[in-house]
């Protein structure tokens, strides 16, 4: 199993939080510039800000779990390993 984790070039981390920013000011920019009222506006930026919060919570989630599995797999191995000496011990 490989435990070192893959760092993200600078490239890369950039293009995501350009993507990112890009999204948000022109999703905002669309739904300021739509011909209708200004209720509806404020409709359409709630549900805006939630689908960011949501999917921002989606992907540590995600994260978290694997990152858990990870620690759990690793504490597996030790107690495998620990068996498998005390066993090879006794012989």
């Amino acid at each position: 199993m490989n435990d070192i984790p893959m760092k993200h070039s600078s490239a890369w981390v950039s293009f995501v939080y350009g993507s990112f920013a890009a999204s948000i000011v022109l999703t905002g920019g669309g739904i300021f510039f739509l011909p209708v009222d200004v209720w509806i506006k404020g409709y359409l930026a709630m549900g805006m800000a939630m689908i960011v919060q949501t999917a921002i919570s989606v992907t540590k989630t995600i994260r978290d779990n694997e990152e858990s599995g990870r620690l759990h797999r690793k504490i597996e191995e030790a107690r495998t390993e620990k068996l498998l000496s005390e066993h090879e011990s006794k012989l």
